[in-house]
Parts: C-alpha cells; sequence; structure tokens
C-alpha cells in the first residue's frame, strides 16, 4: 500500500475509535485496543513502533498510586475524614457540601482524580444517608472538583501527566503554573455549586445530632499499618517534588512506593493488584498506539500545520486556539484521547516554528483538566462517579448534568484566559 492508503487508514481507524468512545454503547477499553490492534494488523504501526508508542512512565505512575491507594484504604482513614468532615462542618448540609469540595480538590490533586472519587463518594452517599439528603449535589460537586483540584499537579489529572511525560515539566512547574490559579478557583466554586444548591441542603436537627455523635476513631481498623502508609505516602510525595532533582521518573517514585508498602504491609499482593483499574491502563495504552499510528503517517504533522496556518504562527492566537478547543473538544470526547493526540502535535508546531511553546503547553493542560468537567463523559471521574451513583439508585442523565455544570465550566476556562494572558503573554 501506498503512503497515501497508510494516511487515509490511520484516520478512518483513529476518527472510529474517537466515534465509538463518544458513542458509549460499548466498552471503552475493548474500542480503543480494537484500534490499537488494527493499527497493527493493517501494517499502519509495526509491533515494535506499536509498543515503543506507549508511554510506560503515565502507564507505571497510575498502576503505582493505585496500589498505595488500595492498601491506604484499608486502614479505614477514608471513613475517618468523611465522619470528621462532618463534625467540622456542624452537620450543616450547606458547609459539609464546601469542606467535602475542596476536600476532593485537594486530595485529587495529591493522588488522581479517578482515584479519588472511587474513595470520596462511598463517604458521600454514607454521610447524605445518615442526614437524609439528595447525594446528586454532593457528587456533582466532588467530581467538579476532582476535575478542578486535579489540575494543580503533574500527578492530580491523566492529561497532566502525559503531558508532563512527553516534556520536561515536573511536580513543582505544574503545582507553581496551575495550582496558583487552581487553589482560589477551587474555593470560589465550591462557593457557587452549594449556593446553586442551597434550597435541596436541608435537613431535621435529630439527623445532625445523630451523626454528631459517632466516634470518628472507630472508623480506623489498622493503627499500625495506617502509620506505615503515612509514612510510605509522605516520601511518595516527596519523591515528587524532588523527582527533577533525584533524576528518577514520576513513575518510578510511585512504584517505588507501592512496592515498599505492599512489602510493610505484608497484605497479599494479589488482592492488592486486584484492585488496580486494569481496565484503565489498558484504555490508555490502546490510546498510545492509536496517537502513534497517526503519528506515524504524518497526520500528526498536517495538523500542526494547519493550526500554524491557521493562527499565522501568532502566539497569542495559537494559545487561545488550543485553551479553547481543548476545552470544548474535552467536555464531549473524553479529555484522555484528546490530549494524547494533541502532545505531539504541539510538539511539531514548535519544531516547525520558532514559537515558544511553553505557554501552550499550559493552555493545553488548563483546558483539558478543566474542559473535562463540562459533560458526564468529558472525563474518566466523571463516568466513574456517574456509574457508581446510578449503581446506588441515583441516575444522572446527560441532559441535567449539561445544564447544571457546562456553564460553570466555561467560567473557569474564561478566568484561566485571563490568567494566561496576564502571566504567560
Amino acid at each position: 500500500m501506498t503512503e497515501k492508503t497508510y494516511f487515509i487508514l490511520s484516520i478512518i481507524v483513529f476518527a472510529a475509535v474517537y466515534g465509538l468512545i463518544i458513542w458509549d454503547r460499548f466498552d471503552r477499553a475493548v474500542v480503543a485496543l480494537s484500534g490499537a490492534m488494527l493499527m497493527v494488523l493493517l501494517r499502519i504501526l509495526d509491533q515494535q513502533d506499536a509498543f515503543k508508542a506507549i508511554d510506560f512512565n503515565t502507564i507505571g505512575l497510575l498502576v503505582g498510586m493505585m496500589i498505595i491507594v488500595s492498601v491506604i484504604r484499608r486502614t479505614g482513614i477514608f471513613e475517618y475524614m468523611g465522619v470528621r468532615m462532618v463534625k467540622l462542618s456542624g452537620a450543616e448540609p450547606f458547609r459539609l457540601l464546601i469542606i467535602l469540595s475542596i476536600t476532593t480538590g485537594i486530595l485529587s490533586a495529591l493522588l488522581d482524580n479517578v482515584t479519588t472519587i472511587l474513595l470520596i463518594l462511598p463517604v458521600i452517599l454514607s454521610v447524605t444517608g445518615d442526614l437524609k439528603l439528595n447525594p446528586v449535589p454532593f457528587i456533582i460537586t466532588s467530581v467538579f472538583a476532582s476535575n478542578v483540584g486535579g489540575t494543580a499537579t503533574l500527578i492530580g489529572d491523566p492529561p497532566n501527566i502525559m503531558i508532563g511525560s512527553q516534556t520536561e515539566l515536573n511536580f513543582i512547574d505544574f503545582l507553581i503554573n496551575n495550582g496558583i490559579i487552581i487553589l482560589p478557583m477551587l474555593v470560589l466554586f465550591s462557593f457557587v455549586f452549594a449556593w446553586k444548591y442551597h434550597k435541596s441542603l436541608l435537613t431535621q436537627d435529630i439527623l445532625k445530632q445523630k451523626v454528631l455523635a459517632m466516634d470518628e476513631n472507630k472508623c480506623i481498623k489498622d493503627r499500625r499499618l495506617l502509620k506505615k502508609c503515612m509514612i510510605v505516602f509522605g516520601l511518595v510525595i516527596a519523591g515528587f517534588f524532588l523527582h527533577g532533582a533525584l533524576g528518577f521518573e514520576s513513575s518510578t517514585i510511585a512504584l517505588t512506593g507501592a512496592v515498599v508498602l505492599m512489602f510493610v504491609s505484608g497484605i497479599d499482593s494479589e488482592l492488592v493488584l486486584i484492585e488496580v483499574e486494569w481496565k484503565t491502563i489498558f484504555f490508555f495504552s490502546g490510546l498510545f498506539i492509536l496517537v502513534g499510528g497517526i503519528e506515524a503517517t504524518g497526520v500528526i504533522t498536517m495538523l500542526a500545520r494547519k493550526v500554524i496556518e491557521a493562527t499565522g504562527g501568532n502566539l497569542f492566537l495559537t494559545v487561545m486556539a488550543i485553551l479553547w478547543v481543548s476545552a470544548i473538544a474535552s467536555a464531549f470526547i473524553d479529555n484522555i484521547p484528546f490530549v494524547a493526540a494533541m502532545i505531539p502535535l504541539i510538539i511539531q508546531v514548535g519544531e516547525m516554528s520558532s514559537m515558544d511553546i511553553s505557554p501552550l503547553w499550559w493552555a493545553l493542560s488548563l483546558g483539558a483538566c478543566l474542559g473535562g468537567n463540562g459533560t458526564m463523559v468529558g472525563a474518566s471521574a466523571n463516568v466513574v462517579a456517574m456509574g457508581m451513583a446510578e449503581r446506588n439508585g441515583y441516575k444522572i442523565t446527560f441532559g441535567y448534568y449539561f445544564r447544571n455544570v457546562f456553564p460553570v465550566m466555561l467560567l473557569t476556562v474564561a478566568i484561566s484566559m485571563i490568567y494566561i494572558m496576564i502571566v504567560y503573554l
């Protein structure tokens, strides 16, 4: 086959996979892996190049953090945190929603937003059940906060992990450049959602007193393991801050912490490894191969030329285009495959022009991470949360989520635009 044929085939396979992911009728991991295998079977990529296309730094970081959280979960610390948050709020739903939102955002910056949602939603369902509250406002607010908070750090949101892995940007870079705008944004929009839902945040005094009487200390199941976990987790976080100076990739630090924690905990490794979100890991792997396919055939290079032509190589126009296109696209297409496609495009833009592309990375990060809040399929954390809510009898429709969240998402992107204009342009 000719180069043109491979070029067209790669676009068809890539577009078909995206279409099926948006349609959301089939398992996304299976769809991504099927597309990846088609890239190989059609000889768009050979087998060796397909494996080289997988970003094992991203994969290793996710696996390592999932293992660490799996062990920590066994201590009962997350249930303890839930009761503490209720007491801190005085069992007042308005304050409770704000505290849960800010806590979710901070946890998402230190862990990743999917893991945080998996941990925080059971707490939300338990607390709202005790107070006889509708959990939907808490779920939506926490999902929003997880994506906002995750934007602040290298490990908080998969798009940032992917960007950091393909550039020289480290944990400190993300914290300084994104964190400075994300923290006030997290607090601001926690209050926005509390005000938005204030009419439904009502409960009875007798229920408040019942919850306030709970003893949070009884939630801790294994204090000895908790101490070990906190030491190892603290060292891992320190390692993320220092990984540039240490000369180790973030995946190496996360996997080292995971191995150490499994060793010192004495928990059967099979019980821990079975809790890793392997479906997410294989979904990532398939996407990396797909993007490798369209990159190998020159599709990315062609798109990069189009971007330069459309913006005339103007830095301001290019940054604004990437920010808003990333935000809108990530609302309707999972931001993981979108960013996987955009990273090589930005690299090509830099190679083909004299433009300083460093602001483009922050535009992509802020646009994709915050844009993922736009719809219930915009980010993996959203999909996980909606699935958990439905399994517990609270179905959140696409339309309901869109009406309540999309306009707020646009506000976060507008704030990011002003921030980028002031700081970088």
